[in-house]
């Protein structure tokens, strides 16, 4: 797989277009994963991208793929936790993240991640989100078991605001982002694995499938938002 979720450089770049500036001195991708964005920031910037994960192996792919893009020296890697973000790096001029921040909590990570932003810097988070009022039920009872905590995108928002951000610009992912190299590779290799002897793998491969099924029923009913913040000039960063 060369894309762990749904994503698109087409996508991060219309979104980093939407920041009205040019240049930013210091960039943390949060949740960076094998860093499919990390390489497109990093293209796009020519500068400098953090990529912090959990996953050594996540990071040491992401270094492979950048050496072979020639880009290795815009691509700093850092195996620790992005909610502790704050502890190690200040002053951020844009902090990123893209299918990530609900491992430690949207609101969560709002908050806890504003404190490395520099005043007047900005945090591009996109979360999975309800776009609909109405929703299927049986799209309610998935998301029920897999994510209970999705928001619209007006509660969001207010997260957002009540964090201490300013929201500069909304984005939803395309369709496109969810089906190539994510959704066509993974689906086959689901079912692959349906007859798999292991009991638990066979079960994650029907859970995908069932996921698949959903996105193709009803995915105008949600998807990942980017939520383009900036942290206000009057604000200070805190010392966690």
């Amino acid at each position: 797989m060369e894309k762990l979720g749904p994503g698109s450089d087409a996508d991060t770049l219309q979104v980093l277009a939407m920041i009205p500036r040019d240049g930013f001195s210091l960039v943390v991708d949060a949740g960076s994963g094998i860093g499919r964005q990390t390489l497109a920031l990093a293209s796009r910037l020519q500068t400098t991208v953090h990529a912090v994960d959990t996953a050594a192996k996540h990071l040491d792919s992401l270094g492979r793929y950048s050496a072979q893009l020639g880009i290795e020296h815009l691509v700093q890697t850092h195996c620790m936790d992005m909610a502790d973000i704050p502890a190690i790096f200040r002053d951020v001029d844009l902090l990123w993240s893209e299918c990530a921040a609900y491992h430690i909590g949207f609101p969560n990570a709002l908050a806890s991640w504003l404190h490395a932003i520099r005043p007047g810097g900005y945090a591009v988070i996109s979360e999975l989100s309800w776009l609909r009022d109405e929703v299927p039920e049986h799209v309610h009872t998935y998301f029920r078991r897999g994510y209970p905590d999705m928001r619209t995108v007006d509660e969001n928002l207010s997260i957002a605001h009540a964090a201490g951000y300013e929201v500069i610009a909304t984005h939803i992912l395309s369709r496109a982002a969810w089906i190539d190299g994510y959704y066509d590779k993974l689906e086959p290799l689901a079912r692959s694995l349906l007859d798999h002897p292991e009991q638990a793998v066979r079960t994650l491969a029907a859970q995908t499938l069932e996921g698949i099924h959903v996105f193709d029923s009803a995915a105008d009913n949600y998807g990942y938002v980017f939520y383009v913040l900036r942290k206000p000039v009057g604000e200070t960063t805190a010392v966690a």
